[in-house]
């Protein structure tokens, strides 16, 4: 599989990421296991967790995404052969269970790691990230930026910055990335570094068919200040699989189950599901094959982080990475996105 290097680092990641927050929920601890050694012998080298995994989340399994990843290392001695991404949780009523004050001051941050090591059962993390910011913001499926005078947030990108770079020194993390950030965001942490031996290297942000709105300013930003994306929800909760499609409600999926991830099931997504399902199969391949393909090529892409419940799925998603689109299905794609551009925020 192809590699890419993560931005500023001498680190190359499989162009394939294994994201692991279904393990402990939708998947077992043997599910989870199966799934590593599976994206392992095919040339995937790039896992993703979190501190809050897996989702939804809540007290009772929060971490365990981490403990079954520990588990595999432990098992495997095979810790050499990943490049591991976390992340440490930012405020929100959701998250309220894992710690009291939810903001990046330095204990909070130490916190996570030196917790998030233990259940991983490794001494270091290589990239470690914001889940999402401090402050109140367009996240998680909201579209449009609304101030909040009430915002407690005060800013402090150094201060965050200084409290990543201590566990850099401390050997606990190799390197820092954000997640769910918008390009105020991504731009101030770039130039707080200016004053901080500590550059972000990624953003983790949704990308996808259905949402390409990272295109919008903050992939200049990738571009010209050497900053990755790890683009997630490339299938969008699965939506891009057709799964969805006439109605279906598979009783084992993401929307079915938990019907609150509702960010990519609206008419218009439905109505563009179905064109780019159209377009594929005209093409003689999934919907799934070329909504993948078309995250890998992306130029601002560093990886593509697929998820799945089953090992079928995480086939066909790896596989994704032999597919190159033509030119003619690249062009129809735009015209379908002309049409119904960025359907879900």
């Amino acid at each position: 599989m192809d590699q890419n290097t993560i931005p500023n680092t001498d680190i190359k990641v499989s162009k394939i990421c294994l994201g692991t927050m279904t393990f402990g929920n939708q998947n077992t601890e043997a599910d989870g296991h199966e799934q590593m050694d599976y994206a392992i012998d095919n040339g995937v080298n790039f896992f993703d967790t979190a501190e809050l995994y897996p989702v939804p989340a809540n007290a009772k399994t929060q971490g365990e995404t981490d403990r079954i990843i520990g588990s595999w290392f432990k098992k495997n001695g095979n810790r050499d052969k990943v490049i591991l991404a976390s992340k440490v949780a930012g405020p929100g009523e959701y998250t309220k269970h894992i710690r009291e004050d939810l903001s990046f001051r330095k204990e909070h941050i130490d916190s996570a790691i030196d917790k998030g090591l233990k259940r991983l059962q490794t001494d270091y993390i290589d990239l470690f990230q914001l889940h999402w910011p401090e402050r109140k913001t367009n996240t998680f499926g909201q579209r449009g930026f609304k101030y909040d005078e009430n915002d407690p947030w005060i800013e402090n990108f150094e201060t965050v910055l200084d409290a990543l770079h201590d566990n850099i020194k401390a050997g606990k993390i190799r390197h820092i990335g954000l997640s769910n950030e918008n390009a105020w965001g991504i731009m101030r942490f770039l130039a707080a570094s200016k004053s901080n031996a500590t550059k972000i290297c990624t953003v983790q942000n949704p990308y996808s068919l259905l949402n390409r709105l990272f295109e919008i300013g903050s992939a200049e930003i990738c571009h010209r200040d050497n900053v990755g994306l790890l683009a997630y929800s490339p299938l969008g909760f699965g939506v891009l699989s057709g799964k969805y499609l006439n109605g279906k409600k598979p009783a084992d999926g993401r929307v079915t189950l938990f019907p609150n991830f509702s960010r990519f099931s609206s008419e218009q997504s439905n109505r563009a599901t179905e064109m780019y399902a159209q377009l594929a199969a005209d093409n003689n391949m999934s919907i799934t094959q070329m909504s993948l393909a078309f995250v890998n090529d992306r130029s601002f892409v560093t990886s593509n982080i697929i998820g799945a419940t089953k090992i079928e799925q995480l086939k066909e998603n790896i596989d994704s990475h032999e597919i190159t689109l033509s030119e003619e299905i690249l062009k129809e794609i735009e015209a379908i996105h002309n049409i119904i551009p960025d359907p879900a925020p």
